[in-house]
């Protein structure tokens, strides 16, 4: 496999603020902690991912 592209999320911050990472793997998106990137990543499917994130821009 090649090597993983992550994007830091705009939002994310080197002042403490949140710091989300995505990566596209095709058919799903991974998801990680920017700040403890060894920890691994959640993967998730892209449909499922913009219902989440939908539901959170609402709220």
């Amino acid at each position: 496999m090649s090597k993983i592209a992550w994007r830091k999320a705009s939002r994310s911050n080197d002042t403490g603020g949140a710091c989300v990472e995505l990566a596209d793997l095709g058919a799903s998106v991974g998801v990680r902690d920017s700040r403890a990137p060894e920890a691994g990543h959640l993967t998730i499917d892209r449909e499922i991912l913009r219902v989440l994130v939908g539901r959170l821009k609402a709220d």
